[in-house]
């Protein structure tokens, strides 16, 4: 994505001329993305293309980056006060009649922080999201209440923020910065942004990096110790703020936000496992947010409401999840559990009904969004193509949740190959393919994620007329251990969830070889019964999926059944075969 095809426009303030580009419909609501240091409008150019999708978005250089064009005398330029004089002028020429929805990222959230606690442009902003960038403010007032009454703890807090921010001390040296921005570090920027944060190529950074850097390093000397000495003591905010925190951001440091409820009454929070880079890094889910959030405002409504209130909604919401099997049973369950966590769902079944039923109970228990795909995940190809599509349609999926499968019963003599390509089509085969077309995405996108693989306890249980299933499903425990221990370096959890006797419909559709049509119907509703009066729901086995991802299990046996097996596979294996050598009941 990039902002080819966007709308340009001048606006002149100051002596300086800023470029500013739109997108989308300018009839609907305008959100206006401010971008930080040393980038350019262009590391919004992901979240802009989706944003567009239902709003007005409009990006600016700041004054002295990419096309905008630099204050004379530098010294001076920069200030808040400037800064805040460039916003009122785009948004009088983008939306004179309207508030606009302002998003800030980095040095475009911190003085963003300043737009919207002025009062100058009271009645000018609707709501803010902030990610990445405290106001100046507001951080001079954290700094002199734990100077004032220092603790071991508050000490701490300073120290490690002190470090955290040690670039900013290189900043106001004299011509240093400037030198080193023009020179090799200006050259190699790219390549430390994609080894060390994992920020993909593409239209950012701009050729223009190198100048923007270096007028950018007075937006430190202009503001930082003036407001850190006197911050103001009048800075809150007059709109809804949204701020989203990443907590992998190796810059600040999540206790710069202890305070804010303080300064901004109406907020929101939330946090986001990533590093700094979040508008390139993770454009999906910062627009969901940024999505959600300017509605729930334009419709009047609590922006409380955009946060998701249900179990590990604070680790999941806003979240890619794709599970499949997801028509019914524990790919339902797991769907929905995920939904509400408000998590964005993307519901995957070979029935094309139950998967869009799926999606669309999930957006009502909660998900931000819910998409359903219809595909046999034995199909390579298929699962390939669906890999790609989610990749561009909705983004890199954070949770990958291998469910689907199918059920086998009957002696090993009885099972033919035909079938033994059935059951391992799905349930290993299908199993492969997802790890590996989702699991390359992660790995590639570097922000790390999770795969959970759906086993059974029949994966070390062995049983006398389950041979073609226990295998598949014991085949699915140890890819899981291998993949647990090839990805744990790239920060990929790989769970096995085990369960035992639950209440799901594979039960109805297991077929039972070596028997006739006949036979098999009664087996198939004697076996339903059964497991419908243990009526162990796969609710439960869904909790179970989301606290292993959570705690980042590896093997996670789920009913009682299932933990006394695994437990006896390990230290009475012997025990475990002698059971397996019993005539189960007809």
């Amino acid at each position: 994505m990039s902002l080819r095809g966007a709308r340009e426009r001048w606006v002149r303030t100051g002596g300086i001329e800023l470029c500013v580009v739109e997108m989308g419909d300018a009839d609907r609501p305008t959100v206006v993305l401010v971008h930080g240091y040393p980038d350019s409008k262009e590391v919004w150019s992901e979240v802009a293309a989706r944003l567009a999708e239902d709003f007005h978005v409009v990006l600016y250089d700041v004054r002295g980056h990419g096309r905008s064009t630099a204050p004379a005398p530098l010294r001076g330029g920069f200030t808040l006060e400037k800064l805040t004089d460039d916003f009122l002028a785009v948004v009088d020429a983008v939306s004179p009649d309207r508030p606009v929805h302002l998003v800030g990222h980095d040095w475009g959230s911190v003085q963003s922080w300043e737009f919207a606690t002025v009062e100058r442009t009271e009645g000018r902003i609707a709501s803010f999201t902030s990610m990445s960038g405290p106001s100046l403010d507001h951080f001079g007032h954290w700094i002199k209440q734990r100077m004032s009454r220092p603790t071991p703890r508050r000490v701490g807090q300073l120290l490690g923020q002190g470090a955290k921010s040690w670039y900013v001390y290189l900043l106001h040296t004299p011509v240093v910065p400037e030198l080193a921005w023009r020179g090799p570090l200006g050259k190699r920027w790219p390549k430390i942004l994609e080894r060390v944060e994992k920020v993909p190529a593409g239209d950012y950074p701009t050729p223009s990096l190198p100048t923007d850097a270096a007028h950018g390093a007075w937006l430190y000397r202009d503001n930082v110790r003036p407001r850190l000495r006197r911050p103001r003591a009048d800075a809150y905010a007059h709109a809804p703020v949204q701020l989203i925190t990443p907590t992998g951001d190796a810059f600040l440091s999540e206790r710069l936000y202890d305070d804010l409820a303080h300064w901004a009454p109406r907020l929101v929070r939330r946090t986001l496992p990533a590093k700094h880079w979040v508008p390139r890094t993770r454009p999906d889910q910062l627009a969901a947010w940024i999505g959600e959030f300017v509605t729930a405002n334009e419709d009047g409504r609590p922006t409380q409401d955009t946060v998701p209130s249900g179990k590990y909604a604070e680790r999941f919401g806003g979240q890619l999840v794709l599970v499949t099997g997801a028509a019914s049973g524990i790919g339902r369950a797991t769907a929905f559990a995920f939904a509400e966590a408000g998590a964005r769902v993307v519901a995957v079944d070979r029935d094309a009904e139950g998967a869009a039923r799926t999606a669309e109970m999930s957006r009502l228990v909660g998900a931000p969004d819910a998409w359903s795909e219809t595909v046999d995940v034995s199909d390579e190809q298929a699962m390939e193509k669906l890999a790609e599509k989610v990749r561009q349609e909705y983004g890199v999926v954070d949770v990958l949740v291998n469910n689907a499968g199918i059920g086998l019963s009957g002696s090993f003599l009885d099972t033919t190959s035909e079938d033994w390509k059935k059951v391992l089509d799905v349930n290993l085969w299908g199993v492969i393919h997802g790890c590996r077309v989702f699991g390359r995405q992660m790995a590639e996108r570097g922000q790390g994620g999770h795969i959970v693989n759906t086993a059974s306890a029949a994966a070390y249980q062995p049983s006398r007329v389950l041979p073609a299933y226990s295998t598949s499903k014991a085949a699915v425990l140890m890819l899981s251990e291998c993949l647990r221990a090839e990805l744990a370096g790239q920060g990929i959890g790989v769970s096995a969830i085990c369960p035992g006797l639950v209440n799901t419909n594979i039960t109805s559709t297991t077929r039972f070889v070596g028997t006739s049509a006949e036979e098999e119907k009664r087996r198939q509703k004697r076996t339903s019964r059964l497991y419908g009066l243990r009526n162990y729901p796969p609710e439960k086995v869904a909790d179970a999926i989301l606290r292993a991802v959570v705690r980042n299990q590896a093997v996670v046996p789920v009913t009682p059944e299932a933990r006394g097996a695994r437990f006896l596979s390990r230290l009475a294996p012997g025990s475990l075969r002698a059971i397996a050598r019993l005539e189960p009941p007809s």
